[in-house]
């Protein structure tokens, strides 16, 4: 199964960047969209449907805010949405698709880069996600977790990590609390394959210009999957060079 992961900041915005067109090269089987920020209704998705996607979308409540899809060529025996947190489903935070005895879940964390009471969230949402997926595992103990973590785990997964240190995405607590989230039993697939990869960003900031042509970035988009599939893992990679985003979409071949 190749599976891509894609914060891409507004679908209808990636569209006209072209966006479907990169689809069409059959870039993956599957494919779980971030930061979507339309429903359903708001695409034309007949060229996805024609490439042979199905797709399932949880859309927040506030219109042109957050959202998850999961576009697909294997249907799902099963599709699951939300987490059962009220703030998070109203968000449109996290959706399921169960394949065979694998589950992949598609998340998008949220930013505390807003202020103090987003911040506040973040920390309540990650507790909140783990107790869901710790749950979850008792009957899906296969699982593929994949998104927009919104953490920068350790300072190679950063541009600037001195200058970074009381930033949101790499403040202490959310880097302990990645470290809590493997050492409940996940692999960070990009580490597997790569362990001392330097440089390898998924997201850039957007307010300077020149931070993406300099690479100046912060790796905050993972795809992790449980130790029981740890074997599985075949290829992994990040594609800067995709650009329809202020993120590029991230890679995982398992071998299932």
């Amino acid at each position: 199964m190749r599976i891509v992961s894609y914060n891409v900041n507004g679908i209808r915005a990636a569209i006209k960047k072209g966006w479907i067109d990169w689809v069409s090269s059959d870039v993956a089987d599957v494919i779980c969209l971030q930061e979507t920020k339309a429903t359903s209704a708001d695409v034309d998705v007949s060229a996805l449907e024609k490439l042979g996607y199905h797709h399932y979308w949880f859309s927040a409540e506030k219109k042109g805010y957050s959202g998850v899809a999961i576009f697909t060529k294997v249907k799902p025996d099963f599709v699951g949405y939300g987490n059962g947190n009220t703030q998070s489903d109203a968000e449109g935070r996290v959706i399921r698709a169960d394949f065979g005895d694998v589950t992949l879940i598609n998340a998008y964390f949220p930013s505390g880069t807003s202020g103090d009471e987003r911040q506040s969230y973040k920390y309540v949402w990650l507790n909140e996600f783990l107790t869901y997926v710790n749950e979850l595992r008792k009957t899906r103990p296969k699982l593929i977790v994949c998104g927009d973590y919104n953490i920068a785990h350790t300072p190679i997964d950063i541009h600037d990590p001195k200058g970074n240190k009381n930033s949101s995405g790499f403040l202490p607590e959310e880097r302990a609390w990645m470290d809590t989230w493997l050492a409940a039993g996940f692999v960070d697939t990009f580490r597997i394959i790569h362990p001392n990869a330097t440089g390898a960003y998924s997201w850039w900031s957007q307010r300077f210009p020149t931070v993406r042509l300099n690479n100046k970035g912060w790796r905050i988009d993972y795809i992790s999957v449980t130790n029981n599939l740890k074997e599985a893992i075949a290829e992994a990679a990040i594609w800067p060079d995709v650009k329809h985003s202020d993120h590029c979409p991230i890679y995982v071949r398992l071998s299932l």
